[in-house]
């Protein structure tokens, strides 16, 4: 056995090491703070707490129902929006982005994925609160589906490129139109990827408060349609933090819980679809 050899696999096994404890603080880390959150937020947990209205202030106890429904409204709004609005766009890039254009659209998706949400947020106002003259779901669902459309579009532009360019060719060659291979042929193939990246980005949304502060608002009772002010979970655990009542920081806390867990599960989905096998290889 040559040295250098041996210098090599001694690097190689400093380095396998040096990884291995880099990964354990990044999970310790993530642990922790799912921990710590799940510590102080599964003593105020309940069914009431799930079904029922926030008290009146000052008052203890009361639950985040209208929460829990006006986030899921939010983000179903976004989703409607933000998912078809996506998916079309990765349509273009992957089957007929190879130009000046499609390197805009990408360039253009790109920079609105580093645009901090608080920019987002203020952009919606504009758009959509300031010529309505009030605050609404409506607002919150523009603001989270422009979040969410560039993430639509990079993750399916990624899985339409994986669709193998013989499923093409073969289709084309038995004389189908190009429309029609498209939307038979290569969107069936990778419909699994694209849904997992519509979970992805809707679990990247879930999350949001700075959009919904200048567009959805709030609201401690249960809402009227998609045109007035609305509860949603991130508001909620911002209003209850920054509030000076001990009962409120507990319902933050287990809120917050809530929160995670759904995220958590759209996550675990995610994987589960993405490890599944494609009709394809089989």
């Amino acid at each position: 056995m040559s040295a250098g050899f041996r210098r090599r696999q001694r690097i190689n096994t400093f380095m396998f090491f040096l990884t291995g404890v880099f990964t354990f603080i990044a999970l310790s880390t993530l642990f922790f703070i799912l921990g710590y959150i799940a510590y102080h937020g599964i003593s105020s947990l309940s069914w009431d707490f799930v079904t029922k209205l926030p008290k009146p202030v000052g008052e203890t106890g009361g639950g985040i129902a209208n929460a829990i429904v006006g986030s899921l409204k939010i983000v179903g709004l976004a989703s409607l929006i933000g998912i078809p609005v996506g998916v079309l766009g990765a349509v273009y890039l992957a089957e007929f982005g190879g130009n000046r254009i499609g390197f805009l659209i990408r360039y253009a998706a790109d920079v609105i994925n580093g645009v901090p949400s608080i920019v987002i947020g203020i952009f919606a106002y504009a758009l959509v609160v300031l010529p309505m003259k009030q605050f609404s779901a409506l607002s919150g669902g523009v603001a989270l589906s422009i979040i969410m459309i560039p993430l639509v579009i990079r993750t399916t532009e990624e899985f339409l490129r994986l669709v193998p360019g013989s499923i093409r060719e073969a289709a084309l060659a038995l004389g189908l139109p190009q429309w029609k291979v498209i939307l038979r042929v290569v969107l069936p193939t990778a419909a699994r990827g694209i849904l997992t990246g519509a979970i992805l980005s809707v679990s990247r949304i879930a999350g949001e408060t700075a959009p919904l502060l200048f567009t959805a608002f709030g609201n401690r009772y249960w809402d009227d349609g998609l045109l007035h002010p609305i509860a949603a979970l991130p508001l909620t655990i911002f209003t209850y933090a920054i509030s000076p009542y001990d009962d409120w920081h507990k319902q933050a806390w287990a809120a917050a819980l809530i929160l995670i867990l759904i995220v958590l599960i759209g996550n675990i989905l995610a994987r589960l679809l993405m490890k599944q096998p494609s009709p394809q290889s089989h």
